[in-house]
């Protein structure tokens, strides 16, 4: 699917209520975290700019608030891009994540309620019907609300912001360095992930989870060479 038609079903989704530089924000973080952006696509001023009926200097705000996400790189004199990150970028996000992610579990597993269990277990189940339906959107999708949901038990926003880019990140990671372009998060890993959670096993819960983002991390290829992205005129007249 070409960028344009990406991002404006993301902003026919958003709704109207946003501000212009918000709903920009929002419609390009999903389609990153979908993977139906992928990392190098170039982000054209003018194309943002009437897609989302606003002025330049809206588009700028919101391309800017995506580079501090690290979502989007700002090149001097060729334009905002989606991120490509390097290597040793992808290895860092990873031990980040790791390190936030360990510590947001150890909290998770003290304040999860009876609901959160069952939430959870409905995302697994959601993610494995896009699996088996071959929707790899709605798969990353979720996929990444169920860590996200784990993050939100413990009540620590900081964190819980902190991984929501880093989440981000890695989905952008997989779909650079990854040949199946998948999340490999698979269902059993995520369902032992609950089952420590309720029985109150923190140490199963540390190495369940050090596991699957081991699992995750272990599924890159770094050494494959990157296609180039063809430029945003050539998507369009794709």
């Amino acid at each position: 699917m070409i960028a344009v038609d990406i991002i404006k079903k993301e902003k026919l989704a958003s709704g109207t209520d946003e501000i212009p530089e918000q709903a920009i924000i929002s419609s390009i973080t999903a389609a990153v975290s979908e993977q139906r952006l992928p990392a190098g696509t170039k982000l054209g001023e003018r194309m943002l700019s009437d897609l989302f009926k606003c002025n330049r200097a809206n588009v700028r705000r919101a391309l800017s608030t995506l580079a501090t996400m690290h979502v989007v790189q700002l090149r001097p004199n060729r334009g905002a891009f989606v991120s490509t990150p390097s290597p040793k970028e992808a290895r860092d996000v990873f031990e980040a994540r790791r390190t936030i992610e360990l510590t947001l579990a150890r909290s998770a597993i003290k304040n999860a309620r009876l609901q959160d269990i069952t939430d959870m277990r409905t995302t697994i189940a959601a993610e494995a019907d896009a699996r088996a339906r071959g929707d790899k959107p709605a798969e990353l999708r979720l996929s990444r609300q169920f860590h996200m949901h784990l993050a939100a038990i413990t009540d620590n926003q900081v964190l819980e912001k902190f991984l929501s880019e880093l989440t981000l990140r890695t989905t952008l990671i997989i779909g650079l360095y990854n040949k199946l372009g998948s999340s490999n998060c698979a269902e059993d890993e995520h369902s032992r992930i609950v089952q420590a959670i309720e029985e109150r096993d923190e140490k199963q819960l540390m190495l369940l989870i050090d596991q699957h983002l081991e699992h995750l991390e272990s599924s890159l290829d770094f050494e494959r060479s990157i296609e180039p992205l063809a430029t945003l005129a050539e998507q369009l007249n794709a």
